[in-house]
């Protein structure tokens, strides 16, 4: 299922998005919220007549970095030895559509294209066994990044955590399971030229391993997102640009740059 959080007419709420063709996908309304019980309304509006949002509100976006073992060369890195995390806050986060402001503070900023892991339930130091259960869905993320000020601070707070740097969506794929997707075919394309393209099983760490890291340290919630890493090719974006990240099975999320006002 393709879990889906909208708005219309001044209201927010979750649909299923049922439909092959992308001028025909329709919203069956659900009452209440995916993570708890919930129920299908019958209420079913055309896609095109609502805003999509982010399809969750994070209360914490956990990033892995350099978990691609290219791409970690690209930069000039050296592979980590165990997975490496990092942070961005819900603040990062916006949707389908939604414009990335490209910060003043910067004049280098990098797309990353990522598979996106959401939470379903309230968890802690989860075994390996049991990460499947702990999984709602899947969806796309773009990990927009100041390389500059990633490469001059060290820390990667403000390189990688200012407003609208965590595009996520269109929506939440449930129907995948793990194995799935630990090798699903990710691609980035600007203004339709192809920047990107990997498949996830080139992850060093998979989604299990991930899991199981981040949550020995911290609880993680309903909503919640980890970033998976990146495939080799990540490259700048400029004021104008359209910038589309396409999983396999999942779905494009498509953001424009605009400078920030």
């Amino acid at each position: 299922m393709r879990i889906a959080r909208f708005s219309i007419d001044g209201n927010v709420a979750f649909g299923a998005v049922e439909g092959d063709k992308q001028d025909e996908l329709v919203l069956d309304i659900i009452k209440g919220i995916p993570f708890a019980d919930y129920e299908m309304s019958g209420t079913k509006v055309p896609l095109s007549k609502v805003r999509l949002l982010p399809p969750v509100l994070p209360n914490k976006v956990v990033a892995f970095g350099r978990n691609y073992g290219e791409h970690a060369r690209e930069l000039g890195n050296e592979v980590p030895d165990v997975p490496f995390a990092f942070f961005k806050p819900s603040t990062s986060v916006i949707g389908p559509g939604d414009d990335i402001q490209y910060p003043s503070f910067s004049e280098e900023v990098h797309h990353e294209a990522e598979l996106a892991v959401v939470i379903g339930r309230m968890c802690r130091e989860v075994p390996r066994e049991r990460v499947k259960d702990v999984i709602f869905g899947y969806t796309c993320a773009n990990d927009v990044t100041a390389r500059d000020v990633q490469r001059r601070e060290k820390q990667w707070a403000r390189a990688k955590g200012f407003d609208t740097s965590c595009p996520l969506g269109p929506w939440v794929e449930t129907d995948l399971d793990l194995a799935r997707a630990n090798d699903l075919t990710i691609q980035l394309t600007v203004n339709g030229e192809q920047r990107q393209l990997g498949r996830t099983s080139e992850m060093i760490n998979p989604i299990e391993d991930l899991v199981v890291n981040i949550s020995e340290a911290m609880t993680l919630l309903p909503g919640d997102v980890i970033l998976t890493g990146t495939p080799a090719g990540v490259g700048p974006l400029h004021v104008g640009d359209e910038v589309a990240v396409t999983i396999e099975g999942i779905g494009t999320l498509t953001n424009k740059v605009v400078k920030r006002g």
